[in-house]
């Protein structure tokens, strides 16, 4: 039998190109829209979705929102006239706290009234930012032989300073840093500090992911820990990476042939997102997994293909792959092809499954089974994330 025309369609080779024709939808950000279903106002031309993540996220009012805004667009301005004109006397600036008002620091009092005069704050320090930087350029430059307990360094401008961070604990460690580097001990500041700074990806479901740094399936959805995929994309310990080769997680759970399902956790590089790739420059929320009727549209999202959609043709199908019977699966009218396996199926923002396999390509058409989410999640305890519990 032709294992393009019924078989799993999932691991492919990972030089496969991405390809996206059907969309599905996109969403607007939450929360901008007003009660009355009319679009809030964005000040200063700002976008809807940003004013009100600052209204969210700083406790501020719309009032203050605009406010804000074009105190920072004004000190924009200012900013660039003044670095210009003081030159190496200027030693940087920053807002205060409550966002408007503009301090910049000379380190010549005699430019204490050109700042005055352009509507800002002076205070004097006794060195310019450009020194500061040039000093943590040494820093930079040791920085490669630090010890783990530091996490990072840099130019704090209000203190016309230099920071290093170092884990409780560590302080000695910075201050070898400092010296090994030639940078003053009076121009430092050594902070402690719990940061462990580490690379962050997003789990999106579509999204591409390689196995055992061979095959390529589809993320599902995100769950809490992790993703899950097709069960047939990989065994319980392969290990994945991410479409940027990034190491991403280990399959715990995997079943293949019966059902078609894994569960990948994720190390802490990654975060589960509650999102689908639309293959169209965004992403469609998940908002739960209520399952649709038969005759009901769905669309899957897969890294090769993109995004399809289709109809629920039935539901509790049993399909014969060579390798072995699934049973319990959905079957569609969508289209997919090798490397789309175990990629998202969503119905609105409702999570449905994972695709298992199929018949037929996305030239011809084809018909393409996927495996219920509600079992998988049942069967290996996982949560869905989705927009409410993010």
């Amino acid at each position: 039998m032709d294992r393009r025309r019924m078989t799993a369609i999932g691991v492919m080779v990972a030089t496969v190109g991405v390809a996206a024709a059907v969309t599905l939808p996109s969403f607007a950000g939450e929360g901008t829209t007003r009660p009355d279903g009319a679009a809030r106002p964005a000040p200063e031309g700002a976008p809807p979705e940003m004013v009100d993540a600052l209204r969210r996220d700083l406790s501020l009012s719309a009032g203050q929102v605009a406010e804000r805004l074009r105190t920072e667009q004004w000190a924009t301005g200012v900013v660039a006239e003044l670095r210009t004109e003081l030159g190496a006397d200027y030693g940087g600036s920053w807002l205060g706290a409550d966002g408007t008002t503009l301090n910049v620091a000379v380190a010549d009092r005699a430019d204490a009234a050109r700042v005055r005069s352009a509507g800002a704050v002076p205070k004097v320090v006794q060195r310019g930012v450009g020194q500061l930087d040039g000093w943590k350029t040494r820093l930079d430059r040791a920085g490669g032989s630090a010890s783990d307990a530091v996490s990072g360094w840099y130019v704090d401008v209000a203190d016309n300073s230099l920071v290093v961070l170092a884990r409780p604990g560590g302080q000695d460690a910075a201050w070898r840093l400092v010296d090994r580097s030639g940078v003053p001990r009076p121009a430092v500041r050594v902070d402690a500090s719990a940061e462990a700074p580490r690379l962050l990806f997003d789990v999106r479901g579509g999204d591409p992911f390689t196995i055992d740094g061979g095959g390529r399936c589809s993320v599902g959805f995100s769950v809490v820990g992790g993703f899950v995929t097709a069960g047939h994309c990989g065994r319980v310990g392969s290990r994945t990476a991410g479409a940027n080769g990034v190491g991403q997680g280990v399959f715990r759970a995997s079943s293949f042939p019966g059902d078609d399902w894994a569960f990948v956790q994720v190390n802490n590089a990654w975060t589960a997102q509650p999102v689908v790739n639309d293959f169209n420059g965004g992403t469609v929320p998940v908002a739960g997994a209520r399952e649709v009727p038969v005759g009901a549209s769905i669309c899957r999202s897969g890294s090769t293909t993109g995004a399809r959609c289709g109809t629920v043709q039935a539901r509790n199908a049993t399909v014969r792959y060579p390798e072995g019977v699934v049973t319990g699966l959905v079957r569609t009218n969508v289209c997919a092809e090798p490397g789309d396996s175990g990629g998202s199926w969503i119905s609105g923002d409702q999570a449905q499954g994972v695709t298992s396999g199929g018949s037929g390509d996305c030239r011809r058409g084809g018909v393409t089974f996927f495996q219920p989410l509600a079992e998988i999640l049942a069967v290996n305890d996982l949560t869905l994330v989705t927009t409410g519990n993010r």
